[in-house]
């Protein structure tokens, strides 16, 4: 799953919401560069179809972010893992219900 903080890399403009679904495909992890100076390390994904699910809504039901005044926070360290109960609701949102969980799933 993907959080997306903001509509475009780089520029102000919020989009606070899940984004994209996937399930990782390979082993091999290499680097992808997405700008000159910004070459972050990727590994090969089949991404599903996915509608846009904004996080306010969701954010009183996920476990995971525990202060929910201050529920960036939980964003701060790029990859997290989630529970299956959090990785339902989420999937749910993005349009996915029927999606089962059966070990730990990441952010």
């Amino acid at each position: 799953m993907y959080y997306s903080p903001k509509l475009f890399m780089g520029k102000p403009e919020p989009c606070q919401a899940f984004t994209a679904l996937g399930q990782v495909t390979g082993e091999t992890v290499y680097p992808f560069a997405m700008a000159e100076d910004f070459v972050p390390f990727r590994r090969d994904i089949q991404f599903l179809s996915v509608q846009e699910a904004p996080i306010q809504p969701l954010i009183p039901t996920l476990d995971f972010i525990q202060d929910k005044k201050h529920w960036g926070y939980a964003f701060r360290f790029g990859n997290l893992q989630i529970d299956a109960a959090d990785f339902t609701r989420i999937a749910r949102a993005l349009g996915h219900p029927e999606l089962p969980c059966t070990h730990p799933a990441s952010l």
